[in-house]
């Protein structure tokens, strides 16, 4: 058997109260981590009723993603602990660079210095150039915007490479000499028509992380980032199911469990050699070229 050798490590994990963050420190907690997770539900255009129906029907769509985010981390943390793990849950919103230190103020008093960094917090609401892809309905397409780019930007961008400044001031305070960060980008970063604010968002992500394992290997820390092919937490409608699993080699769309397993990896031991890396987590949609 593996030893990964994470047990007592303390990992935060942040947009962890459902999807991959969820997955990720339920994937931790099994290895003895003490997991910390954060979250932040924006405002919702849909309705408290709809919401409901939206999750008991349990049909993929705009409606059920959203319902997932609109969860408390609660259920997360007691799950844990009663498997006998050790799990602390704070909302915050991540957007506002005041609320990074205090996070970390936060994760030291409850379960100690961060060892494991994982940035999985996301925004998107979809937006296009194009005036003709533009649609009405909740959870369509918008005319791009300055506040929709500066919205993406400050959430998947900016608190990103903040989360990784101030983990490693905190690092270098305490004279630790081994770390890990790992971001969590998507294959829709190279180019995604009618989502272009995320996917930029998203591909300034990479460009951080690859410039922090360059300028943080030294002290120990390495970075790496896991770019997830479609995986069903909660907006792949059926239609989108069947056609993304006919196109996947391994033959199924993924789940959060799928990438929760390669961050544990990247987290581990056993990846002791690897920073700078963008690791394509979708069961060959997209391969290296």
């Amino acid at each position: 058997m593996i030893d990964t050798k994470l047990e007592d490590k303390v990992v935060l994990i942040s947009g962890a109260n459902h999807g991959i963050g969820a997955a990720a420190a339920q994937a931790f907690a099994t290895q003895g981590a003490k997991v910390f997770v954060t979250y932040y539900r924006d405002a919702c255009q849909y309705t408290k009723e709809e919401l409901q129906k939206a999750e008991e029907a349990g049909i993929g769509g705009d409606a059920l993603y959203r319902a997932m985010q609109q969860k408390s981390a609660d259920h997360l943390v007691q799950k844990i602990v009663m498997n006998g793990g050790k799990a602390f849950a704070y909302e915050m919103d991540l957007s506002d660079p005041n609320n990074i230190p205090k996070l970390f103020d936060l994760c030291e008093e409850r379960l100690g210095p961060v060892d494991i960094l994982v940035n999985n917090h996301t925004y998107c609401v979809l937006e296009t150039f194009d005036p003709a892809l533009v649609s009405d309905e909740p959870g369509g397409i918008q005319l791009t915007s300055a506040a929709g780019i500066d919205n993406h930007h400050a959430v998947n961008t900016r608190a990103y490479a903040l989360m990784m400044s101030e983990y490693l001031q905190r690092f270098l305070k305490r004279k630790a000499k081994w770390g890990r960060i790992i971001n969590t980008s998507t294959d829709a970063a190279h180019a995604h028509t009618a989502n272009i604010s995320y996917a930029a968002s998203k591909h300034a992500i990479e460009s951080y992380s690859r410039s922090a394992a360059a300028e943080m290997g030294k002290y120990g820390i390495t970075v790496n980032i896991v770019s997830p092919g479609p995986v069903q937490t909660g907006y792949l409608e059926p239609r989108d199911v069947k056609n993304i699993a006919r196109d996947t080699p391994l033959g199924r769309v993924g789940e959060p469990r799928d990438i929760a397993d390669v961050m544990v990896f990247l987290a581990s031991e056993q990846a002791r050699w690897l920073t700078g890396q963008l690791i394509y987590v979708g069961g060959g949609w997209r391969m290296h070229q």
